[in-house]
């Protein structure tokens, strides 16, 4: 089952991870943590609480690490729309404040900035 795991951020293989997932394995692309609700065949947006699991106790944060107990890997847990939802906003943000690459090593707001705190 192994190799037909996927990172659900990146779709990156997880060939390389046994199963079962540990509470802290993490991508081997993306360094994401893939003990979370996202990765797992219960987790279904559809639902209240988000999880097909009656019996799971409700995690908030569907992109931590957990301790729940339901916790199976769905091998179809990638969904390529989010990636691209990410970028477009990472774009829209490097529009507004920039991308933090500038030649020079810090643009001249940044330079400002420090520059009120010598």
């Amino acid at each position: 089952m192994t190799e037909a795991l996927k990172c659900y951020r990146c779709g990156a293989s997880l060939v390389g991870l046994s199963l079962p997932l540990g509470r802290m394995d993490e991508c081997p692309e993306c360094t994401i943590q893939l003990h979370v609700c996202r990765m797992c065949r219960y987790y279904d947006p559809r639902v209240p609480k988000r999880c097909r699991e009656d019996d799971a106790e409700e995690v908030r944060e569907k992109e931590r690490p957990n301790f729940c107990d339901y916790f199976t890997p769905s091998a179809d847990a990638h969904d390529p729309s989010f990636a691209a939802a990410e970028s477009g906003s990472r774009e829209q943000l490097d529009a507004l404040f920039g991308d933090g690459d500038s030649e020079g090593g810090e643009d001249d707001a940044g330079s400002a900035a420090e520059d009120l705190f010598k």
